[in-house]
């Protein structure tokens, strides 16, 4: 875990009750949260309810710092399963704490914040999109303009590491190319 003492953390904790949606999936931070304790759900929301739980985090835990590093919003939706105490700090501070960090260390972070949004990612997308849509959209996700300006896809990996890249059968994949 990212250790919370290289952050100047806020001295009020903000207390949220079970079933509470601390983020919802594609939301744009303007806050990093840091789990002090409590349990909370990460998943895709469903009229509500949290249908499909992809996992859950225990408090000490930085909820969003992988989208913050990125610059991205939230892949997940996240619901406290217990009673929560959470601190928010600025997306702007969080920022500012991590450039004083040694430059190796923050190229680690990024690259483990990488993966783990892949990872979030694909499960969302499993839970989401039939195979033929995880197909679609890992080629508009690969597709590269050519010479005439016409978007092509070269493939750099076997077609049966991306079908299970994609949770697919290898000749689902290729019958969708």
């Amino acid at each position: 875990m990212l250790p919370s003492t290289l952050f100047s953390l806020p001295a009020d904790t903000e207390v949220i009750a079970p079933g509470e949606v601390l983020r919802r999936r594609n939301e744009v931070l303007t806050t990093v949260l840091h789990l002090e304790n409590g349990r909370v759900l990460r998943g895709v929301l469903d009229d509500g309810f949290l249908r499909h739980q992809l996992g859950a985090v225990e408090g000490p835990f930085w909820l969003d710092a992988a989208s913050a590093l990125m610059g991205l919003p939230l892949p997940v939706d996240m619901v406290a399963d217990t009673r929560v105490h959470v601190r928010r700090i600025p997306i702007e501070e969080f920022r500012r704490s991590l450039a004083a960090m040694p430059a190796g260390a923050r190229g680690l972070l990024l690259d483990m914040a990488q993966g783990y949004r892949q990872q979030s990612e694909l499960a969302v997308s499993r839970l989401a999109q039939d195979a033929e849509s995880r197909c679609a959209q890992w080629l508009l996700n690969h597709a590269q303009p050519d010479h005439s300006g016409a978007m092509q896809v070269t493939l750099h990996q076997r077609k049966r590491l991306i079908a299970a890249q994609l949770g697919i059968a290898p000749e689902t994949f290729s019958r969708v190319l």
